[in-house]
């Protein structure tokens, strides 16, 4: 499956964004999906994830109450829309999807495609 994220930019403190991913290639609901992000010189880390239909939903600590992922199958897309945007949210976010369905994978070893990444950059 190919992966197209999009919807980075730059936003203050305080602000919103809404990070979409679309997919193509093979059949998408078929797919766990994950959101990752990669801050300058740090390792890619877990941010959300998504079951197959949407019914299950997985955030790191520091994204729950703040992020939301989303998907909507017939547009083959997954979103995540990010509030309360802190300085220390600024990375490279990307979307990648797995095989994986009957746990939440939170590890980047779990999923097989990757998008090209998304810039994020919260200003203080």
């Amino acid at each position: 499956v190919q992966l197209q994220a999009s919807g980075g930019g730059l936003v203050q403190a305080g602000g919103s964004l809404r990070l979409s991913c679309a997919a193509s290639g093979r059949t998408f609901s078929n797919y766990t999906m994950g959101w990752f992000r990669q801050a300058p010189g740090k390792a890619r880390e877990f941010v959300a994830t998504i079951s197959f239909n949407g019914g299950r939903t997985y955030y790191t600590d520091s994204g729950k109450g703040r992020f939301t992922i989303s998907r909507d199958n017939a547009k083959n897309t997954v979103y995540l829309q990010m509030n309360s945007l802190k300085p220390e949210d600024t990375a490279v976010y990307y979307c990648a999807a797995s095989g994986i369905w009957s746990v939440a994978p939170t590890g980047p070893e779990s999923y097989s495609y990757w998008g090209q990444g998304t810039l994020v950059t919260v200003s203080s």
